[in-house]
């Protein structure tokens, strides 16, 4: 059987029947605070204003960690002198470090009324 074969195979063998891939609970723990992003999900329709700010906020911080830990992990690259590239990750990421500052401001504001 050649490679070809074996993808024609796979593309018309049934597929299993999964649940949905991202859930609410994950996405705050990937980061992801935008409440029209998590308005997706039928959960979030189903929660308090405070319930919602809440997971907001826990996404938030969440978000925060994982720029940290990116920053980090290029901050400590072996010979960073000599990978000017990634100069500009870094400062990619504190692009998005200011984002998430703003957003956050915002966000408070928003859910404080």
């Amino acid at each position: 059987m050649n490679d070809e074969e074996s993808l024609e195979q796979l593309k018309s063998s049934p597929r299993p029947k999964t649940g949905p891939l991202l859930t609410l609970q994950k996405a705050i723990e990937f980061g992801e605070y935008d409440p029209q992003f998590l308005s997706g999900f039928r959960e979030w329709h189903e929660l308090t204003r405070h319930s919602q700010f809440q997971l907001i906020r826990e996404a938030l911080e969440n978000r925060r960690k994982h720029l940290l830990t990116q920053w980090v992990e290029i901050s400590n690259t072996l010979d960073f002198s000599k990978k000017p590239y990634l100069q500009e990750a870094l400062r990619n990421i504190e692009a998005q470090w200011r984002k998430l500052a703003e957003d956050k401001e915002r966000l408070f504001i928003e859910y404080s009324k």
